[in-house]
């Protein structure tokens, strides 16, 4: 089994068209590499943009591509889509997360109409496994790839990264650090089935609607940070930055909370991340700065 590393590199630009931003593809890097990761062939290619005129600022700054060099050295997508095809033949494709396959197909869309890639048949986000490999399951905080690097001691060049050829090498390079001790096929995935494209296009959205069935309502209790005991709510919920907010009692502490719980749903789970913070007397915050004064007077 072979296995090819992508990498790829966007603008942001704005579709008259679709009346909403994209990301177009600038660029593709990629390796092949068989079994042992030993590489095969490699493949980079600039793509010249045709929904955006301009680079941004931004994106000019972290990888140092200019709009002359996109111009004069860019291919069109489709024909670097195709020669990109001919190049993962039936591997494996891999990328550092997921949202280089997001970019690909908005991009493929965006010319077919269609979300499906046809040349995609199996696939591994390397940044999963990698997570995997060091134990890490916060879903809200993912691994960056530099980030991965410097956790394993991987040495890489800060001038190179944000350019695709780069980042599919350190791709590489973390792959091939947990290799000899994690398995890899667990991660590979069959990627040509209805079941890939609903899980990969699904949007996370926060649960902004109280009265959803998603709602775990047992989730919206909570215990008092100084005894432990459970609090009693004192008022309606009220949502705020996609936060359902109440306030809350502590009988025994005699102590006044302000709880605040988020749900977000994503593809096969609802994330519930909750706080309960202590609220402050004001008057009486504002009682003791005027003695201190006095005092010091």
């Amino acid at each position: 089994m072979s296995y090819v590393i992508l990498d790829l590199e966007w603008n942001g630009s704005y579709s008259k068209i679709l009346n909403k931003f994209v990301n177009e593809i600038i660029e593709f890097g990629a390796i092949k590499v068989d079994e042992e990761l030993n590489i095969i062939d490699t493949f980079s290619v600039l793509i010249a943009p045709k929904i955006g005129k301009k680079l941004c600022s931004k994106v000019k700054e972290l990888t140092k591509i200019t709009n002359e060099e996109l111009m004069q050295d860019g291919i069109g997508f489709i024909n670097a889509l195709s020669m990109f095809s001919e190049f993962l033949g039936d591997d494996v494709l891999m990328t550092w997360s997921d949202s280089d396959l997001h970019a690909l197909t908005e991009n493929y869309s965006y010319y077919t109409g269609n979300v499906r890639l046809p040349f995609l048949k199996k696939y591994c986000n390397i940044q999963k496994y990698c997570e995997n490999c060091l134990d890490l399951h916060d879903k809200s905080a993912q691994l960056g790839l530099s980030a991965c690097a410097d956790i394993v001691g991987i040495t890489y060049s800060q001038e190179e990264q944000h350019r695709a050829f780069a980042d599919a090498v350190l791709s590489l390079e973390c792959l091939a650090h947990f290799k000899d001790s994690f398995s890899l096929s667990p991660f590979i995935v069959e990627a040509d089935n209805a079941e890939f494209y609903n899980r990969l296009l699904f949007k996370n959205h926060f649960i902004t609607n109280i009265n959803s069935r998603e709602i775990d309502r047992s989730q919206m209790n909570f215990d008092c940070n100084i005894c432990g005991r459970q609090v009693s709510q004192t008022s309606k919920w009220r949502l705020h930055n996609k936060n359902f907010t109440a306030d809350f009692y502590c009988e025994d502490c005699k102590k006044k909370f302000t709880g605040r719980v988020s749900f977000k749903k994503t593809f096969d789970r609802v994330i519930v991340k909750k706080r309960l913070n202590e609220k402050k007397d004001k008057q009486k915050d504002a009682d003791k700065q005027s003695a201190d004064s006095v005092e010091q007077n």
